[in-house]
């Protein structure tokens, strides 16, 4: 395990230095990130100026699941880019180089690429996390604070792994992009708000089957004591180890279909 997260490291630092030689290029990509957020933003407070809450939630606490949203993709995409890259991989048989290296495949398709976008996303998320946590009122203590890492740190978890499950689908279908990963991340754009606002079918979609409301909103309704089911909030460790291994299963059932591209 060691030696693969050095591995993995030095895997990232050399794509990385291949990327800041176009460096307008690389601020470009933070510039469209960070605005991107900007004008989501724009829109939700858009929405506050004419409510004053949203069934209970009010604009600062909706702020604060926005942010983990942001910095859950802001870290899925800067250090784990290479999975949006897969289907392509495979598509172009490029996969027989990875399978010939005495490296972990997961480990080399999750760093193949760095998305440095992901680097406006994350520090965007962070400063609206900033911002929240300063406009709203949670009991900080040493156990509070030490649940929260683990909470954000298992939201991310969250993230990676059904990143990671649903571009695996890629080795059942065959195309040079991954259709149904997209689709899927944009259905979990809906995490970003309160599921409550949602109808039921809505609400098991992304908080039970594929489980993007536990990498935002649970961790936050916990944290910030919001409603009965707040206490949800504390599977959160357990949602992200059950999404590792379906990930790890999907990866590795999809792996064995692969026949290369004939050349």
């Amino acid at each position: 395990m060691r030696r693969m997260l050095w591995l993995y490291r030095r895997q990232l630092g050399a794509h990385i230095r291949a990327a800041l030689q176009y460096e307008a290029d690389f601020w470009l990509l933070i510039a469209a990130a960070v605005l991107t957020q900007v004008v989501g933003v724009a829109f939700l407070t858009a929405i506050f100026t004419k409510i004053p809450d949203l069934k209970g939630w009010t604009f600062w606490d909706i702020l604060l699941i926005y942010a983990m949203v942001s910095i859950t993709e802001g870290v899925t995409s800067l250090f784990f880019e290479g999975m949006w890259h897969l289907a392509r991989s495979i598509n172009q048989g490029e996969l027989d180089y990875v399978l010939m290296r005495p490296y972990p495949v997961v480990g080399q398709v999750m760093g193949s690429q760095v998305g440095f976008h992901g680097l406006g996303t994350l520090v965007t998320g962070g400063i609206l996390l900033g911002m929240g946590l300063a406009h709203t009122t949670i009991a900080w203590s040493p156990v509070t604070v030490a649940l929260a890492v683990v909470l954000l740190v298992s939201g991310v978890v969250v993230r990676v792994a059904i990143a990671l499950a649903t571009n695996a689908v890629s080795f059942w279908i065959a195309g040079p992009f991954s259709v149904f990963a997209y689709a899927m991340h944009q259905v979990g754009d809906l995490a970003r708000y309160p599921i409550t606002i949602y109808a039921m079918g809505v609400r098991l979609a992304i908080g039970l089957a594929i489980p993007f409301a536990f990498g935002s909103f649970f961790p936050m309704a916990f944290l910030l004591d919001h409603g009965n089911a707040a206490w949800v909030g504390l599977l959160t460790p357990l949602v992200a180890g059950y999404c590792v291994v379906v990930a790890w299963w999907a990866f590795r059932r999809g792996l064995r279909r692969y026949e290369s591209a004939g050349n």
